[in-house]
C-alpha cells in the first residue's frame, strides 16, 4: 500500500529533548545522606543509574532547579553533580536545551518495557530506538499535575473518596465531553462517557459486550496496530484483517468480511498516517447501519496535527453507530492509564456494568486532577507544548533522512509521532538494512510487520518514531545506519 501525502524529506528547525524516567525517584536515597557526603552520594547514585541502564542514553534530566526542589537539596549540589558527570562523559549538556544522558556508557540491561501498544524494550546495545509508540515522557507537566492534585485533594468531599461511579467522576466526564466537542467535533453526552484505563481497556470492554451479544468476529485495519487484534482476541472475538488503500478501508472486502464490528483509526491511520477520505467515512457508516453494527474509533494522535487543521472525529457523523475512544497516553503519559470512551445509547448500560465488575471504577483522585487540568486550560497548554516539540523533531528527522538516505520519500508527516519512510530499492532488501542498523545499535521497524501485504517494488518501508528522540540522537542514528549499510 502506498499512503497519500508523499513528500520528500526536507530541512527544518532543530528540536530539543527526549523521553525520561523520573530521575529523582532513583536519587532519593542519596538525597537523604548526611550533609557532608550528600553531594558525592548524589553523583554516585546518578552515575550508577546511567551505568545500570535505569537512565538510558537519550534521557532528558530535569533542570537543576527542578531536581533540587524535588529532592529537597540545594541547587548547587545538583549543578555540581551534572557538571562532574558531564566532564566524565556520562551526561552531555546542550546550550539552551538542558542536560541529557550521553551514549558513551554501555550497559548490560535493557530499558524498561513499554506499556501496552508501545514498542518492545530495546535489546542491550541499542543506542537509538526509532520504533514508534513512545511520546516524550520528559514533557509531562509535573508541576501542573502536582498543583492539580493538591488543589483537588483540598476540595474533594469525603464522599468522592468512596467507591466511584463506574462511568467516572461526573466532573471529569463533563470536562471531557466539553473538550472533545470543542477539539474533536465529538457528540459527547457526559452520561454516555465512560472513563477507563486507556484505549486498551475500552477495546476490552467493548469486545466483551459484543461477544455477549453474539458477535464472533471484529474487523481490524490491515496494516494496523497489532494491539487491536490481541485485545479483541482476548475477549474471544476472531479478528479479520481488512485491507486499506490511500483513502481508507476498501469497501468490497469490508462487505464480504462477515463481521458487524470494526476498529479503525480514521483521523490518522496507524501506521500509514493517512486521513480517511470523506467518501470512505460515509461508506463505513452506511455499512454499519446496513448490518446493524458498530465502529470503534481509536482517535490515535488525533490532537497532533502540524501542517493543517485536525480532521474531526468520525463519531460526530453518527453517534449511535460509533464508539469513540481516546486517552492521555500520548499527550500526558501512558503510565497514568487514563482514557475515555463515548458510547451509543444502546451500549451504555452493558459497558458500564462490565466496567463495574472489572475494577469497580477508576481512581478518583487521578480523575479529579485531570478534570482540573482540563477545565483550567492546563491540558490545552500541554497539547500546544507537545505540538511545538514534536513538529521540531519531525523536521529534524526529515532533514536527517534527506542527508543520509537521499531519494527517500516520507508519508504521514502531517500528524502523529511517526512517519513512513520509503527508501529506494538500493538500500534493500529490508533484512539487510535492519541487520546493518542493529549492528550499529539502531532499532528500526519495517512497515510489513504491521500487516499482511508485502511490497513488490523492492523499496524499503520503515515506520520511524521520532517524538522521544533529540535532534542530535535522530541524526546520529541515521548516520550510523547509513555508514553500517555502506560497509555491507
Amino acid at each position: 500500500m502506498t499512503p497519500s501525502g508523499t513528500t520528500s524529506a526536507a530541512a527544518g528547525p532543530p528540536a530539543r529533548d527526549a523521553g525520561a524516567q523520573p530521575a529523582w525517584e532513583l536519587l532519593l536515597p542519596a538525597a537523604g545522606a548526611p550533609a557532608r557526603r550528600r553531594g558525592r552520594a548524589l553523583q554516585e547514585a546518578l552515575r550508577e543509574a546511567v551505568r545500570s541502564g535505569r537512565l538510558p542514553a537519550g534521557t532528558r534530566l530535569p533542570s537543576s532547579r527542578a531536581l533540587a526542589a524535588d529532592l529537597g537539596v540545594s541547587r548547587g549540589l545538583v549543578t555540581e553533580a551534572y557538571e562532574q558527570l558531564t566532564a566524565e562523559g556520562y551526561l552531555r549538556s546542550d546550550r539552551g536545551s538542558g542536560t541529557w544522558v550521553g551514549g558513551t556508557a554501555r550497559t548490560g540491561r535493557a530499558a524498561a518495557p513499554a506499556g501496552p501498544g508501545g514498542p518492545a524494550a530495546p535489546a542491550p546495545g541499542v543506542v537509538t530506538d526509532f520504533r514508534p509508540g513512545t511520546p516524550d515522557l520528559s514533557l509531562f507537566p509535573r508541576a501542573a499535575w502536582a498543583a492539580a492534585q493538591r488543589t483537588v485533594l483540598a476540595r474533594l468531599p469525603h464522599s468522592a473518596l468512596g467507591y466511584p461511579d463506574p462511568r467516572g467522576l461526573p466532573v471529569l466526564r463533563s470536562a471531557l465531553a466539553a473538550m472533545l466537542a470543542r477539539r474533536r467535533g465529538v457528540a459527547a453526552d457526559p452520561d454516555r462517557l465512560v472513563v477507563c484505563s486507556g484505549v486498551a481497556q475500552a477495546a476490552t470492554l467493548l469486545g466483551t459486550v459484543l461477544r455477549a451479544r453474539g458477535h464472533r468476529g471484529v474487523g481490524v485495519e490491515d496494516p494496523g496496530s497489532p494491539e487491536h487484534g490481541r485485545l479483541f482476541a482476548a475477549t474471544g472475538l476472531e479478528t479479520v484483517p481488512l485491507p486499506l488503500d490511500e483513502e481508507g478501508l476498501r469497501p468490497g472486502p469490508l462487505a464480504r468480511a462477515g463481521v458487524r464490528a470494526v476498529v479503525v483509526t480514521p483521523s490518522h491511520q496507524f501506521p500509514s498516517g493517512i486521513a480517511w477520505s470523506a467518501e470512505r467515512r460515509g461508506l463505513l457508516l452506511d455499512w454499519a447501519r446496513e448490518v446493524d453494527g458498530h465502529v470503534l474509533e481509536d482517535d490515535y494522535d488525533g490532537d497532533f496535527r502540524y501542517d493543517r487543521a485536525p480532521v474531526g472525529a468520525l463519531q460526530g457523523l453518527d453517534p449511535e453507530r460509533v464508539v469513540y475512544t481516546g486517552s492521555v497516553s500520548k499527550s500526558l503519559a501512558p503510565g497514568l492509564r487514563l482514557g475515555w470512551m463515548v458510547l451509543p445509547g444502546a451500549l451504555v448500560d452493558e459497558v458500564v456494568e462490565r466496567k463495574r465488575t472489572m475494577d469497580l471504577g477508576h481512581p478518583a483522585l487521578d480523575q479529579a486532577a485531570l478534570a482540573h487540568l482540563v477545565t483550567s486550560g492546563g491540558y490545552d497548554r500541554q497539547l500546544r507544548r507537545c505540538q511545538r516539540a514534536y513538529r521540531e523533531r519531525r523536521d529534524a528527522l526529515l532533514t536527517g533522512l534527506e542527508r543520509h538516505f537521499p531519494g527517500t520519500s516520507v508519508t504521514g508527516i502531517a500528524a502523529g509521532l511517526h512517519v513512513i519512510a520509503c527508501l529506494p530499492a538500493r538500500y534493500g532488501p529490508v533484512g539487510r538494512l535492519l541487520e546493518a542498523a542493529a549492528g550499529a545499535g539502531v532499532a528500526l521497524r519495517p512497515l510489513e510487520e504491521y500487516g499482511s501485504a508485502r511490497p513488490a517494488d523492492g523499496a524499503v518501508r520503515l515506520v520511524v518514531g521520532y517524538a522521544h528522540l533529540t535532534p542530535s540522537v535522530i541524526d546520529e542514528g541515521l548516520r550510523r545506519t547509513a555508514e553500517a549499510l555502506g560497509r555491507r
